[in-house]
């Protein structure tokens, strides 16, 4: 249980670095956010709970796959927001072509044999 605790508490405190420092300067923000550091403690948790290095090797490779499909939100977001639409109603779209792009890019590597 304590193994949990340590994780939520690891990737909250990822996460609320990059709110803060996000606050402070976008530079600093979104170079903490856009480096994989979800990624890497998905890998260490995931060699410490099984000891697999297959495992961690195909996760590491559908992610590799599955962040192509998540780098037009980051064209998208802005692109709305200057364009004057809301933030939520912006949010939205974005999050929604976010997904689109996700099953999009599903069908495409299905075609080309790439299982994930």
């Amino acid at each position: 249980m304590w193994q949990y605790a340590v994780k939520v508490l690891v990737t909250a405190a990822v996460v609320v670095a990059v709110a803060e420092l996000g606050k402070r300067s976008s530079f600093w923000g979104a170079l903490l956010a856009s480096l994989p550091l979800t990624s890497l403690l998905a890998f260490i948790w995931l060699y410490i709970g099984t000891g697999s290095t297959e495992s961690v090797a195909m996760l590491s490779q559908s992610i590799f796959w599955l962040v192509l499909a998540s780098l037009p939100l980051f064209l998208i977001l802005p692109f709305l927001l200057r364009s004057g639409i809301a933030f939520w109603p912006g949010f939205g779209v974005a999050c929604a072509l976010t997904v689109g792009a996700y099953v999009g890019l599903m069908w495409v590597l299905e075609r080309f044999g790439v299982t994930l």
